[in-house]
């Protein structure tokens, strides 16, 4: 199902059709197996706007937590862009044959954030997360045999940095790995085609409530649900301007 919900026009087209199909078979139902009489109807009229207030909760609860994610996904690239322009900077404490490796590491490093970003292809994605793994193991090997050579405050400035910058990854990587559990979609998903089941059992004739409006307004709230949740093949995306940013004034210097 996790693939499923990493395309979310996939997600908007099931969910309509599960609906529409649903609000069908309420109504086959209510006209071929159990009729509906009209003291039962009033009924309905209780426990439909309760069935449809709770899917509303619901779908609202999530959209909070996929824009908190988004955000935090915006703030994680700010943080990455602040930490390698830091590291950058404090490159010149070190010798000047280290500085100087640092810093070109740095540029290529920073070039591979941008298109960590920007990639919507999961085989350059790896590709991207091994040559990031990589520098990473470099711009810390350098640093590292400068603290052991030279034990002093300003270098320790630079490891500090440079620890940033591969905390700051970590956290990033985090934040697009983490999203709404499956066992919620289907919660939410199994709750909205219900409501439309009972919308098409209950429903005096074959109206736009049922075949339109319910469904299309549900469907629309689980597109931009997932769109949110999909950082990387979404239609909202997080644009990695800050890093962008600091690759054009690196690379001007």
């Amino acid at each position: 199902m996790r693939s499923l919900l990493d395309a979310p026009l996939a997600v908007f087209a099931s969910t309509l059709v599960a609906m529409w199909l649903s609000a069908q078979i309420g109504i086959f139902f209510r006209n071929r197996v159990v009729p509906l009489d009209e003291e039962e109807r009033q009924d309905f009229g209780i426990v439909i706007p309760a069935t449809l207030t709770l899917l509303g909760l619901i779908i609202g609860f999530s959209f909070s937590m996929a824009t908190n994610r988004y955000d935090q996904r915006k703030n994680y690239e700010e943080a990455e862009a602040n930490a390698i322009g830091t590291v950058y900077v404090r490159a010149g404490l070190l010798s000047a044959s280290d500085a100087a490796r640092v810093r070109e590491l740095l540029k290529n490093y920073l070039d591979q954030r941008v298109l960590f970003y920007e990639t919507r292809d999961e085989q350059q994605l790896g590709r991207i997360n091994a040559q990031t793994s990589q520098l990473q193991s470099e711009l810390w090997s350098i640093v590292q045999a400068a603290a052991a050579k030279q034990p002093t405050y300003p270098v320790g400035l630079a490891v500090s940095g440079m620890n940033d910058v591969l905390n700051s990854q970590g956290y990033t990587q985090a934040a697009w790995w983490y999203r709404l559990p499956v066992a919620a979609w289907a919660f939410m998903i199994t709750i909205a085609i219900f409501s439309t089941l009972l919308i098409g059992y209950s429903s005096h004739h074959r109206g736009i409530t049922v075949f339109v409006v319910v469904p299309l307004a549900v469907s629309v709230s689980f597109f931009l649900i997932a769109d949110i949740e999909s950082p990387r093949h979404g239609l909202i995306r997080v644009v990695p301007q800050n890093l962008v940013s600091l690759s054009q004034s690196l690379r001007a210097q």
